[in-house]
């Protein structure tokens, strides 16, 4: 069998089963954020907070409630880590410098995951259970409330209530992520993930020195990393350490567990403003940005460009050969089509045009599919803001699930997409300016400014995943990349909150002949090409800088 046939099977059979789990997710969410029954475990908790999960919350109270757990969070991880020579199970690791604690902390809580550490040579096992597979469940939960916190906002009306962050938070991580978590890590150790606590181990000779090992609770670490659009690995390989991702078999359900919430979030969506066929709109979107993104990666790192190509069947530097070519491409692209930031490759040695697609996927905001929640209000997001488009082709005031679009709706949705843009380019040309952050390139040139440019915004858009090559180990990285970690998280959704109250105080807006259908194909391709030119508009020049000049040389 060719490696392009295998790819291609792959991607099929990839379609096939996100295609089986959207209808019994999608529903089974919609339920979960939707009912008014407490389970007794749900009950302790609430009891342990002190928290009344039945009292609605208008958006400035959903939003200060999001933004007082996120900081507690970063705080308590924060110390954790800075603990970590006094802890049991620190595996004779040290406390973690300041400004690495603060980068790691703002990045597990903002569902970013980046890491300027090596996982098994620096985290022991309480940091990492207690304090990383902790923050992968309820940044994720965190995400999920405030995406369905919007929801709500359209399916709403003449309220200003938005249901309760409590609820929301406790209901997403016990009902939806820990119980597929289960699951998922039972498959991944029957596929040969480790998961155990034990110390580090000699396991053999290697350069004329001892090679060791450490284990860990990767499994279950692994699987809420991949679920949560999280990404931190437990080792610094990543997926592709076989710890982590041992067979073809894990690699591809691995894929499954990144893309399977967010699209299934769709139908969440359609089923709870009472429409199923504006979540299959919004469900083409994404679908469609997500294959020809990968159809595109496939092309760029199959195509021959000399002998050693020819050799190896396409550009295998920095892929595992036990995945080869086309599972590294659908795997790329769906990393960093969500904030996932895991990687079973070397992203930094694809080729130039595909290292442009991966930093492409990250500034389309992530939303197709996006991350847990994250992707689902940010294509929202971009409706409203093709609506807009639309309404001012006509001469019409613009409508959107029947909530009309107007001045205050169209500044929130426009301070959300400028936010992003506004970080990335911001940091990218500051540390371009700076000597100190230069130093820190490995390469120069056009690789070296794609480097510092895939850094930041990977950070800002709360992805992870780097162009290994940039040492970010530096107290610049470190805190300009936390700073960027924690703006580009909750700012945005200081206006996605108010953007939903702003909906729920509506009154429904009656359909009329004049409405524009948001639930057909037209709708699709006008949203589709708002998301692409948007985004072409905003980065082209530094994609031209960086790898598109790096593609057009090669």
């Amino acid at each position: 069998m060719s490696p392009v046939l295998a790819g291609v099977l792959q991607l099929l059979a990839l379609i096939a089963a996100l295609a089986l789990a959207y209808r019994p997710l999608g529903d089974h969410m919609a339920r979960v954020y939707s009912s008014e029954k407490h389970y007794k475990p749900e009950k302790w908790i609430y009891k342990a907070i002190g928290a009344n999960p039945s009292a609605e919350m208008r958006w400035p109270a959903y939003l200060r409630a999001v933004l007082a757990f996120s900081a507690v969070s970063v705080l308590f991880l924060y110390a954790l880590q800075r603990a970590q020579g006094v802890l049991p199970g620190s595996l004779g690791f040290s406390a973690i410098d300041p400004d690495q604690a603060f980068n790691t902390a703002a990045s597990f809580v903002a569902n970013t995951n980046w890491q300027s550490y090596y996982g098994e040579q620096a985290m022991g096992h309480v940091v990492q259970t207690g304090g990383l597979a902790v923050q992968n469940f309820v940044s994720a939960a965190v995400g999920m409330a405030v995406a369905v916190a919007l929801v709500r906002g359209f399916s709403r009306s003449r309220t200003g209530e938005l249901g309760n962050f409590w609820a929301d938070l406790v209901r997403g991580t016990v009902r939806i992520l820990l119980p597929i978590a289960v699951i998922g890590a039972i498959i991944l150790v029957a596929c040969g993930a480790i998961q155990n606590f034990s110390g580090i181990h000699e396991v053999g000779q290697f350069m004329g020195g001892s090679q060791q090992w450490n284990g860990g609770a990767v499994a279950s670490q692994e699987v809420i990393k991949e679920l949560g659009t999280n990404g931190g690995g437990y080792f610094n390989a990543n997926s592709a350490h076989p710890f982590e991702n041992p067979t073809p078999f894990s690699n591809l359900f691995e894929i499954f567990l990144i893309l399977v919430i967010p699209f299934a979030l769709t139908r969440t969506f359609g089923r709870m403003v009472g429409n199923l066929r504006q979540g299959y709109a919004i469900l083409a979107t994404m679908a469609t940005i997500w294959i020809g993104f990968t159809a595109l990666m496939m092309w760029t790192e199959f195509a021959h460009h000399g002998p050693a190509f020819d050799v190896a069947g396409g550009a295998m530097e920095g892929k595992e050969t036990r995945y080869g070519i086309g599972a590294s491409a659908i795997f790329s692209v769906a990393t960093t089509l969500t904030s996932t930031g895991a990687v079973n490759s070397f992203h930094s040695s694809y080729t130039g045009l595909g290292g442009g697609i991966q930093l492409l996927g990250m500034q389309l905001g992530e939303i197709a599919p996006g991350g847990v929640g994250s992707g689902l209000y940010g294509m929202l997001i971009m409706a409203i803001i093709a609506v807009f488009i639309a309404g001012l082709m006509v001469g019409r005031t613009p409508e959107y699930l029947g909530k009309k679009i107007g001045t205050r709706e169209i500044k929130f949705a426009a301070c959300y997409i400028l936010i992003t843009p506004a970080l990335v380019l911001g940091f990218t040309a500051a540390a371009m300016a700076l000597d100190t952050p230069a130093n820190s390139m490995t390469n120069t040139g056009a690789h070296g400014f794609s480097e510092i440019l895939y850094a930041y915004t990977s950070g800002a858009n709360n992805n992870g995943s780097a162009f290994a090559g940039l040492n970010a180990d530096t107290q610049w990285f470190n805190s300009t990349i936390g700073i960027a970690m924690l703006l580009g998280r909750f700012l945005p959704m200081v206006f996605v909150l108010a953007l939903a109250g702003s909906l729920a105080e509506q009154k429904p807006v009656p359909e009329t002949a004049g409405t524009l259908r948001t639930d057909k194909p037209l709708y699709t391709g006008l949203l589709v090409g708002t998301i692409l030119i948007v985004t072409g508009l905003t980065y082209f020049p530094a994609l031209a800088l960086g790898p598109l000049a790096e593609g057009l040389a090669s």
